[in-house]
């Protein structure tokens, strides 16, 4: 079967890994790519061999693509994603889905109404690590989870950060560039559902106009763990990293929070220590690859729709946390209630 694509957005991420991603499939194929900027598009679409460039959304879903990709700024997914599903499109989004959960839920449920399969690239649950660490918790080598930290705190390269920290109104800081991703990995590894978070944010240096470009966040989740995140955009010189602790052992997994297949997980017990064995295969390959199967009718996104209104509820939850100082409840079905 062939898959025909075309790119909204004409973005750093496309290049970098998903026009690959697409392309490594059996039938992958790029067809056009659109952008606002008639120039832009056209330079984009001959620098990666990508047959046509259009300006318009009108006119990329009037063609014969079978799926679009979405990786413009926050505010303009969920209008785009809407226009992808009337048209016929199954859609893979880019993180966050949108700028709330309730516009997030209008996509899901018009893409279930449309049958369209609707992807949320949370592109971490595709790593080889983080799945080798949901293994080994889902098969009681660590006993009973009671902790976990996440440490997601980088420093956000000049190429990228623009909107993402200028322009609150396009959905930019650090919550709803990384927050949601770490919302997301540890209800991946954890197979548990936050409930209630409590969150400090920071702007070091970096955002303007009232974002903030770091975080840390304090997670519960139903079983009774506890998490803490870090996120941030100014650490030039630290490491990424996520741990789990249970009561028979611990996870301890380094460099693994990143867009490429990296990093270690060692697990530590009464037995000593072995460092876990895991696949090194490109996240978006793998993400790709599964979208696929799912328009097949052969399982599901590698993140769901429900599991993108499940973040970005995490996400806010987390801003109204920093910004009244208290604690707050997560409901993915009603969005985040104080």
């Amino acid at each position: 079967m062939s898959v025909k694509w075309g790119l909204i957005g004409a973005s750093t991420i496309a290049r970098q890994f998903m026009i690959n991603a697409i392309r490594a499939q059996e039938g992958g194929e790029i067809a056009a790519v659109m952008s606002s900027n008639p120039e832009r598009a056209a330079a984009y679409a001959r620098e990666n061999g990508i047959p046509a460039a259009v300006s318009t959304l009108d006119a990329l879903l009037k063609s014969d693509i079978d799926a679009v990709y979405i990786s413009t700024t926050n505010e303009l997914h969920l209008e785009q994603a809407l226009a992808a599903i009337a048209a016929g499109k199954h859609v893979l989004c880019e993180k966050p889905l949108a700028l709330t959960s309730a516009d997030a839920r209008k996509m899901v449920a018009a893409a279930r109404t449309a049958g369209i399969v609707l992807g949320t690239n949370h592109h971490l649950r595709n790593a080889g690590a983080h799945r080798a660490m949901r293994d080994a918790i889902a098969s009681g080598r660590i006993g009973k989870p009671i902790a976990a930290r996440v440490f997601h705190s980088v420093y956000l390269p000049e190429n990228l950060q623009g909107w993402r920290i200028t322009k609150p109104e396009a959905g930019g800081g650090v919550v709803l560039d990384i927050t949601v991703h770490d919302a997301d990995t540890l209800r991946f590894v954890l197979g548990d559902d936050p409930v209630e978070v409590s969150a400090f944010t920071q702007s070091a240096g970096m955002a303007a106009g009232g974002l903030e470009d770091g975080a840390m966040c304090i997670w519960r989740f139903k079983s009774g763990l506890i998490a803490q995140s870090h996120e941030g955009f100014t650490t030039k010189f630290a490491g990424t990293g996520f741990e789990v602790h249970g009561s028979e052992g611990s996870l301890i997994a380094s460099d693994v929070m990143t867009q490429k297949p990296d990093g270690s997980v060692l697990l530590r017990t009464a037995k000593g220590e072995e460092q876990l064995s895991f696949d090194r295969e490109d996240l978006y390959v793998r993400s790709v690859r599964r979208f696929h199967a799912a328009i097949l009718g052969k399982g599901q996104p590698a993140a769901t729709g429900e599991d993108g209104i499940w973040s970005l509820a995490s996400a806010e939850a987390a801003l109204q946390s920093a910004s009244s100082g208290k604690a707050v409840k997560i409901d993915p079905k009603l969005g985040s209630m104080k």
